[in-house]
């Protein structure tokens, strides 16, 4: 097993990655308060991991909401708040996230926001939830005019990064985590992706401990951003590469109908293209981005039948817009990201028209 631990002070928690970590209740007994647990995850999670999940949390209830990013909504939250107030839940309750980024979310911004908050635990089923969105402290839900638009930052007591539950992933799951792995080599770690480019079949085929070391650089990025920009007022948006153009894609689609590690995927050769269009990111970088994302077999062109207005109005909702400015996370070269709204609205125009024929220089 290894630790990565976030550091915020009084609010520092541990993130624990390796194998069987689901049967280790001593991971977890110093983080349940002496109130009552109650477990959430899914229809397809329940049957593989919730008794597991209460051998280690101890016997508890359990709350089984729907699959799928389509149930990421206010309406789902009050599922778990009529639980918890039908039973009589009080503030010493512990919930407990298990599944994927969608439990995830939902869970802590139930937490957050029952009785003015209370504690919850992580156990991320998936390695987008592992790498990503079970660290840092973001909860919410989604709104059908934007993605994650509804929330509160709430950290979590600790994360059980069990890398044996990635053995059930669907295929299409597993790379849309590495998506989020990837990201985190091209913002601010660039030998990562060398590494990540080298073992590339190994990890596909689920080794190990590839992915366990894979889970704990990302983390450790990840760890390191939140510790300096907890509440994201500076750099924490580095974390959000590829994900303006990525939430773009998710809300005009529908929700679920791509993956958010696929939208991250085109999103991030998009913002590569729109780097490279500004003379900031070279041509043959913004190529081997997108070749790294084709390599690992996530789509690397947006789908055709978004307009350009469409794309606009979607991002001038994001959170990170300001004052009627779109900011974009854009890099200077592989493993350095930088934050602008200085970006001509003819460049952002080629690269919302691309299409598959993103950062190919010869459109230049």
């Amino acid at each position: 097993m290894q630790t990565v631990t976030v550091d915020l002070g009084s609010r520092s928690y541990p993130i624990y990655i390796g194998s069987g970590l689901l049967d280790q209740p001593e991971l977890v007994r110093s983080f349940l308060q002496d109130g009552r647990t109650l477990v959430v995850t899914n229809e397809a999670l329940a049957p593989l991991y919730l008794a597991q999940a209460r051998k280690l949390v101890g016997d508890c209830d359990a709350v089984v909401l729907p699959d799928g990013e389509q149930h990421k909504t206010l309406q789902t939250v009050s599922v778990i708040y009529d639980k918890l107030l039908a039973d009589k839940y009080d503030r010493k309750t512990t919930l407990v996230a298990l599944g994927g980024g969608v439990i995830g979310d939902i869970t802590g911004f139930a937490a957050a926001t029952f009785q003015r908050g209370v504690n919850f635990i992580q156990i991320p089923t998936t390695l987008l939830a592992q790498v990503d969105s079970s660290v840092g402290g973001k909860t919410g839900v989604n709104h059908p005019l934007g993605k994650n638009m509804v929330g509160a930052f709430h950290q979590p007591q600790c994360v059980i990064a069990d890398t044996d539950v990635l053995k059930t992933l669907p295929e299409r799951e597993l790379k849309a985590g590495l998506a989020e792995v990837i990201k985190y080599a091209l913002i601010n770690k660039a030998d990562f992706l060398a590494w990540l480019e080298q073992h590339r079949d190994a990890i596909l085929a689920r080794d190990g401990e590839l992915l366990a070391e894979a889970i704990k650089v990302s983390c450790q990025q990840k760890a390191e951003v939140v510790a300096k920009d907890e509440l994201e007022g500076g750099i924490r948006a580095w974390l959000n590469f590829g994900h303006t153009f990525g939430h773009a894609i998710e809300t005009a689609t529908g929700y679920g109908t791509w993956l958010h590690g696929e939208a991250v995927a085109t999103g991030m050769v998009m913002a590569a293209d729109l780097s490279m269009r500004m003379g900031w990111l070279s041509s043959a970088d913004a190529s081997r981005i997108k070749k790294s994302l084709q390599d690992y077999g996530m789509p690397v062109a947006p789908p055709a039948d978004i307009e350009e207005q469409q794309y606009l109005d979607i991002m001038l909702s994001d959170k990170k817009s300001r004052a009627g400015k779109i900011h974009f996370i854009l890099l200077r070269g592989i493993g350095r990201a930088e934050i602008t709204s200085d970006v001509a609205p003819e460049l952002l125009s080629q690269t919302l028209n691309a299409g598959d024929r993103l950062c190919c220089p010869d459109d230049n």
